[in-house]
């Protein structure tokens, strides 16, 4: 166990290797945190990223790679988690998957694979993680969706994972509250899909129109709520899932 400072915080970020993820973990090293980027499959990614990070700061970056479908595997990452640096402040459930389920072709695989990655995992890493959040006064953040709320066509296997997501953020602060705060963001139209193939200047135009501030979000849009929501001055903040969509979810 490392415990040479211990007044810096610590944060874990699952699916942190690329996209979203990797956005918020820089986000919270730039802002003094020692990170652990949790991945899946993205090992080269993940390695890359914590090489850059401890470049910038010696000691103060980690990876580490979990399967989400296996509970043990999550209990296991936050053990060793904690103990990398001798605590554990902030838990960002970020790691996703999503598809289109339409009624007809949902098969149970499908429907396993999408509660597994955006309920299961995050709902078992919490209670893997309280009585470390507990003795930081730490927190939780969970990745949630505007269409946990407004769901979307031929997505409901995701959605209502989603929508469990919600449930659980609100429980679970009013369970684990005074001790580890538990909060939410709920993206709207942030990137494309990973395997988004086209024009992308055609996907930002329409995906733009429906949206009052007739533009699409950026990660750093999201990382920065995140960063907001672990920080002091939310230290009153318990319980809220933060809609980051351009007004999207009030059109």
């Amino acid at each position: 166990m490392n415990q040479k400072v211990e007044n810096v915080p610590v944060a874990l970020i699952t699916g942190a290797a690329k996209r979203l993820g990797a956005t918020i973990a820089a986000q919270l090293h730039k802002r003094g945190y020692r990170v652990i980027v949790h991945y899946g499959r993205s090992s080269k990614e993940a390695e890359q990223q914590v090489a850059g990070f401890n470049a910038q700061r010696a000691d103060s970056a980690l990876a580490m790679q979990a399967d989400v479908a296996d509970v043990a595997a999550l209990e296991t990452m936050v053990a060793q988690a904690a103990a990398r640096w001798g605590r554990l402040d902030l838990l960002v459930n970020n790691a996703s998957t999503f598809y289109p389920t339409p009624l007809g072709s949902l098969d149970e695989s499908a429907f396993d694979d999408l509660v597994a990655t955006n309920l299961k995992a995050p709902l078992f890493l919490i209670q893997a993680a309280r009585p470390h959040l507990a003795r930081s006064r730490g927190s939780v953040v969970n990745i949630i969706d505007i269409h946990a709320r407004r769901p979307l066509k031929n997505y409901s296997a995701y959605c209502a994972a989603k929508a469990g997501l919600d449930a659980i953020t609100r429980s679970l602060a009013v369970e684990l509250a005074p001790d580890v705060r538990v909060n939410g963001v709920a993206p709207g139209a942030i990137l494309p899909h990973p395997d988004f193939v086209g024009d992308l200047d055609a996907w930002e135009r329409d995906t733009a129109a429906p949206v009052p501030m007739a533009r699409t979000g950026q990660p750093q849009d999201i990382a920065h709520t995140v960063a907001f929501l672990a920080s002091d001055e939310a230290a009153y903040v318990t319980g809220q899932i933060i809609a980051v969509d351009g007004g999207k979810s009030r059109a």
